[in-house]
């Protein structure tokens, strides 16, 4: 039994089955194609046995396959290409397209919070859009959504996200944004449709290489100030001079702030009598 299926998303097909199926942009088709270049009912292919035969419905809209341009019936088969403008669907053997070796999936994944899509799991590849387009990777049926409202990337096993220029915007755990790195367990909305982040965790135990700017900016950071240099006196001072200063020294602050400008008056005339007697005292001393 074959399908029917676009090329850029092998998640949108159809079976082939009797007594045919239908293809459009209208919802009472079997394969709903969401595209400009595709009328509301395009094109029938009807199934009898083996035997697949299409029937354009809508020949003012250019129809080829294999590259011929079908105005009224063609029979196609297995392997066959039809194109609609830009839009390419194929007929394949689903059974053969087990067997071609398929890429390996990322380890991300997008989980519904909404109960509505009951927390279904959206697995991501590489490059994965996101949108109300059939189009898209992940197909919301949401009228709210533009047509190519994000898309999802895994570069080096981390996952970005960029808007596509939404009329209603995209969400990293609340703030909206244009383009950012998404991690394990943040929450990414598109416009009111919410989803949890699924992925492995950053791998802390990797070396930092910090360049030799920041390392000498850090030592500068760190480094104590240098001592300042002591100033020597300018001229000797005599003993007498040298003990009076050591005596006003000795008084704590904070008793001369307690006792406030008289205890301040007090200490300031014994220093000035100090002086005079040591000076008194050189002068009738000397020889």
């Amino acid at each position: 039994m074959l399908k029917l299926r676009t090329r850029h998303n092998k998640h949108q097909a159809v079976w082939l089955v009797e007594p045919g199926v239908k293809v459009g942009r209208s919802a009472r088709n079997d394969l709903i194609l969401d595209n400009n270049a595709v009328a509301n009912l395009q094109f029938v292919i009807g199934v009898r046995g083996d035997r697949l035969v299409l029937k354009n419905r809508a020949p003012e809209n250019p129809l080829t396959v294999n590259g011929e341009l079908v105005e009224d019936r063609r029979a196609v088969r297995e392997g066959d290409q039809i194109a609609l403008g830009e839009l390419e669907l194929e007929v394949i053997d689903p059974k053969k397209d087990l067997e071609q070796e398929m890429p390996e999936p990322s380890r991300w994944s997008l989980k519904a919070n909404s109960a509505v899509m009951n927390g279904r799991v959206y697995p991501l590849e590489d490059v994965t859009l996101v949108g109300r387009s059939n189009d898209c990777d992940i197909h919301l049926a949401a009228a709210h959504l533009s047509r190519r409202h994000a898309q999802l990337q895994v570069i080096e096993d981390l996952l970005y996200v960029k808007d596509l220029g939404s009329s209603n915007g995209t969400f990293l755990n609340g703030q909206k944004i244009t383009e950012s790195r998404v991690r394990r367990g943040d929450e990414l909305r598109f416009d009111t449709l919410s989803f949890g982040v699924i992925g492995p965790t950053d791998d802390l135990g990797k070396t930092t290489v910090r360049s030799t700017r920041e390392v000498n900016a850090a030592v500068t950071r760190s480094a104590p100030p240098p001592p300042r240099p002591r100033v020597a006196d300018p001229e000797p001072r005599s003993p007498s001079f040298a003990a009076a200063h050591t005596s006003m020294e000795s008084v704590p602050a904070s008793v001369a702030e307690q006792a406030g400008p008289r205890y301040r008056g007090w200490v300031g005339g014994l220093v000035l009598v100090t002086l005079v007697v040591a000076v008194a005292g050189v002068w009738w001393f000397r020889p």
